[in-house]
């Protein structure tokens, strides 16, 4: 029987590279964004375009809106008959000094990143736990272990969805349902452009010169990042390898961080964040 996946984010970035190399290797393909119709004619004139593709069909789903996730994933069991993987993908940056951030700002970055992930996981449990089998993908960042300046924010919700899954992976083990954790390092996607905000207030000048130091040094260090295709590729494997394994690095820097933070003490570690950060 074909396999199925939803993907959420799946317009740009990683979820579309997602998107595409489950659907070449047989799987249906629930490719969910907050407005397909555009994306739909963005396809239309791109190499490797999504539309037209068999077994992938775009659904609207915005994680914010209890209803959209909901009628997605109705959506997508009525289609396909069943969904095997959900992969927890949507998200974004908000970018700048904690102080300079809004309430608005603080809680957009939250109902994004966590409570839309969240959301979605919860209304994919039931058919999961009726079916006794599914595999939740969450796609977390190495910032969600590893913390740089002007990212408080974004950190923030990533280490929120480690620790969301380290736990419920213990809670969904009687029910034969495994979760997993990606974290990608820099990643050639529109992270630091499109899908990043930052927060910016006049009122607050003595931030500007940090901000621009270290952003333009962040920045500067995703354009060498590795392709969306190497983390598709970790969440094709993560959710294939019929394992019970956690955390999957998507990529050498990820890889390079995450031994270094596990093997540096704390203060030599701290050093080697600032000295990378221009601080």
């Amino acid at each position: 029987m074909t396999k199925t996946v939803l993907i959420t984010g799946a317009s740009s970035g990683i979820g579309r590279a997602t998107a595409l190399y489950f659907q070449k290797r047989g799987w249906n393909v629930a490719a969910t964004m907050r407005s397909p119709e555009q994306v739909i004619s963005k396809e239309a004139g791109r190499a490797n375009s999504l539309t037209n593709l068999d077994r992938l069909a775009f659904l609207k789903l915005d994680v914010t809106d209890s209803d959209s996730i909901k009628a997605a994933v109705a959506e997508a069991i009525a289609k396909f008959g069943v969904i095997d993987v959900l992969v927890n993908n949507a998200g974004y940056g908000m970018l700048g000094a904690f102080e300079t951030s809004t309430p608005e700002q603080i809680q957009r970055q939250f109902n994004t990143n966590v409570f839309g992930l969240m959301e979605t996981t919860r209304a994919v449990l039931p058919h999961f736990r009726d079916r006794q089998s599914g595999v939740i993908v969450n796609v977390a960042s190495v910032g969600g272990r590893v913390a740089f300046p002007l990212y408080s924010l974004y950190h923030s919700t990533k280490w929120a969805v480690e620790g969301f899954s380290e736990s419920l992976q213990h809670e969904l083990l009687a029910f034969n349902i495994r979760v997993k954790i990606i974290e990608p390092g820099p990643i050639k996607t529109d992270f630091y452009d499109r899908s990043a905000e930052r927060t910016s207030n006049p009122d607050f000048p003595e931030y500007d010169d940090l901000s621009d130091r270290v952003l333009a040094k962040l920045n500067q260090i995703g354009t060498t990042g590795a392709s969306p295709n190497v983390v598709a590729k970790t969440i094709y494997t993560a959710s294939t390898d019929n394992s019970w394994k956690l955390r999957y690095p998507a990529d050498p820097l990820a890889k390079q961080l995450l031994l270094a933070r596990k093997l540096l003490p704390d203060f030599l570690f701290t050093k080697l964040i600032r000295q990378t950060t221009n601080i």
